[in-house]
């Protein structure tokens, strides 16, 4: 029978033994590594058809655009941002997440900047293409790489080549699922992401359930804004969902892009049952009904005859975590029109 080490000669002749191999390996093992490793990271996403790896858990966000903000405030990422860009129009105190608003830094109420990124130290912008990204502006997801800045793109926002400014590469529901599980990845947040998701999808499975399968669908048309021709939404813009899944057609659903500018000629044509206004901008919700209501070539529009309109914030109208609660919305006024 071997004759027992003592423990601390035992412990010493391991600890050696260890270094000796490490040292035989060319010491390629980094403890930094092993430790990113132990917490989720590195981490790859698709994002836009793109693959991205993020390192670390960004700690300083810069978040633009309330639907995007709002995302941040649903995972429970208050704490992760820098601060937040919110245009005048919006009022913080309408929102779900009001006292998260409160408790954020609002960083400015214009488009941000790469100056303002880089004044509030961020480590990662999340916006999209004509939500806080633009080219030409200095404030792209290759401008802020090369100042050491990650990003993510709203995958509502991606571009789809249909035409220079087209957005849109999935269904709406599904552009919101994908970035909630995306971002958490990139937060180490995964958990919370899919308890949001599964109570999106079922609350979505609910309205859905109790629409009425033996109703005509009526033709819904969205109006954001413009009178020389208005300004709506084609089938990537979470307006589309919130039509279809709520019992309603969408008049543009064959628009492959999110917000599109259209001729009035077309929504004529389209002879839609109700307009959804968009309750954002420099006009009232009142004001844009009235406009609808005195444009001649509405006027035997079958919405404008029957005085059918709804109004729903920008914030439900774009992709967030309002999107779901916007169907129940939409679902329950349809079921209370005359049959």
């Amino acid at each position: 029978m071997p004759r027992r080490l003592p423990r601390r000669l035992t412990l010493l002749t391991a600890a050696v033994t260890a270094l000796a191999l490490t040292a035989g390996c060319g010491a390629e093992v980094r403890q930094p590594e092993r430790a990113a490793s132990a917490d989720g990271y590195p981490v790859t996403i698709d994002n836009c058809g793109q693959k991205v790896t993020y390192d670390r858990a960004p700690s300083r966000v810069v978040a633009y655009d309330i639907g995007i903000i709002e995302t941040m405030f649903a995972l429970g990422l208050r704490d992760r941002l820098a601060g937040y860009v919110l245009g005048k129009d919006h009022d913080p105190a309408d929102s779900p997440w009001k006292e998260d608003f409160a408790k954020a830094h609002r960083l400015g109420a214009d488009r941000p900047s790469k100056e303002l990124v880089l004044e509030a130290k961020a480590d990662f912008v999340y916006a999209g293409w004509n939500y806080g990204f633009r080219e030409g502006s200095g404030l792209t997801p290759q401008d802020l790489e090369q100042v050491g800045v990650r990003s993510y793109v709203l995958t509502e926002s991606c571009r789809n080549g249909v035409s220079e400014r087209s957005r849109g590469i999935v269904p709406p529901l599904e552009a919101l699922y994908t970035d909630l599980r995306n971002l958490g990845k990139i937060f180490g947040v995964s958990d919370k992401a899919e308890e949001l998701v599964r109570r999106y999808q079922e609350q979505v499975a609910s309205v859905e359930a109790s629409t009425p399968k033996d109703r005509p669908r009526p033709k819904v048309f969205v109006y954001d804004s413009g009178t020389d021709k208005p300004f709506t939404t084609g089938r990537f813009a979470a307006a589309h969902e919130i039509i279809t899944r709520a019992g309603g057609d969408h008049v543009f659903t064959d628009l492959r892009d999110s917000w599109v500018q259209v001729g009035w000629e077309s929504v004529v044509q389209a002879n839609p049952d109700i307009i959804i206004i968009n309750d954002y901008g420099g006009q009232t919700p009142a004001e844009k009904q009235a406009f609808l209501e005195s444009y001649p070539p509405l006027a035997n529009v079958n919405a404008v005859k029957n005085k059918r309109f709804f109004t729903l914030p920008y914030a439900a109208l774009v992709e967030g975590p309002r999107n779901p609660a916007a169907i129940g919305s939409f679902a329950e006024y349809l079921r209370g029109l005359p049959g």
